[in-house]
């Protein structure tokens, strides 16, 4: 029996921070732009890095290898109506709902001197995480004096997910690459050597890779890199 009830429209929550985005609701977002009709479909991409070995001389062929994943992106079509056909609200122009469309998305955030991130909901589920990475804008119906009254906005969002998040999703806990940590209060340079190496004894080694002048007092917030380092007994 198919289900019957109130028709949810997809909506684009921005959030000034990934946190926000990863964690707030619609009472939490900065901004939102509610879709006029839901999209018909929508695509999802994966795609894998690989580097290709140098072909030997009279070889049909070369072995590739794997270097990295890349993070998932979505593309949405938005369309943009002013005909009243679709809502029952003839206006006289898109200009007005394309600018806030834009401004949503690709807007310039002074505070936190970059464009939003943003949480992609349909009724109670949350469709994708990241960020706006291009949107194009096709004008398709014009008034007789070349006023558009129709469009379709094109946006292609790629994930985004915080360091910490990304290494616990991947499960790479292995000594031998590289780490990014944010450090918390109440940690410690050796504390967090521990963490990552299995041993404290490397903080010296992580202070000077990261120019720490004073290992005892990180600074809460702060980035640091933990690199493969060659452990010795």
């Amino acid at each position: 029996m198919a289900e019957t009830g109130k028709l949810e429209k997809m909506l684009i929550l921005a959030f000034s921070d990934s946190e926000k985005a990863e964690n707030g609701g619609t009472s939490d977002a900065d901004d939102q732009f509610e879709a006029l009709i839901n999209p018909e479909s929508y695509a999802l991409q994966y795609k894998l890095k690989f580097s290709q070995a140098g072909q030997g001389q009279g070889t049909s062929g070369a072995q590739l290898k794997y270097e990295y994943t890349e993070p998932e992106e979505i593309t949405f079509d938005f369309l943009f109506d002013n005909t009243g056909i679709i809502d029952g609200n003839p206006r006289d122009s898109i200009a007005d709902d394309l600018k806030k469309f834009k401004d949503v998305l690709t807007g310039y955030k002074g505070d936190s001197h970059e464009p939003r991130h943003f949480k992609l909901v349909w009724g109670k589920n949350s469709i994708f995480k990241g960020r706006v990475t291009e949107m194009s804008i096709i004008h398709k119906l014009f008034k007789p004096d070349g006023t558009p009254i129709r469009a379709t906005a094109t946006v292609k969002f790629k994930s985004s997910i915080e360091d910490e998040k990304r290494a616990a999703k991947e499960n790479k806990s292995s000594p031998d690459l590289t780490h990014v940590r944010k450090v918390k209060y109440g940690d410690t340079l050796p504390l967090m050597c521990y963490r990552i190496y299995g041993d404290p004894k490397y903080y010296v080694q992580i202070a000077k890779v990261n120019g720490l002048t004073n290992f005892r007092q990180l600074i809460p917030g702060t980035d640091l890199y933990f690199p493969p380092i060659a452990k010795t007994p």
